[in-house]
């Protein structure tokens, strides 16, 4: 079980796809979709956005 980094919530697993995707793919610490956006400066909504279209595409880091 993994959690955030920043502020301790337990994450899914799609939270610990999008850090690896946004940030560092081989990362061993991640950090929430909240806490993500804020450090990317975009939306929750932005994440869950490219979150469904990386799954469409067939991501492996996403389900």
């Amino acid at each position: 079980m993994s959690f955030c980094i920043q502020c301790g919530k337990n994450l899914s697993y799609n939270e610990i796809g999008a850090y690896k995707k946004f940030v560092n793919r081989g990362s061993q610490s991640f950090l929430c979709k909240k806490c993500l956006a804020e450090k990317l400066d975009i939306s929750i909504k932005d994440i869950d956005e490219k979150i469904e279209q990386f799954k469409r595409q067939g991501c492996t880091l996403f389900v």
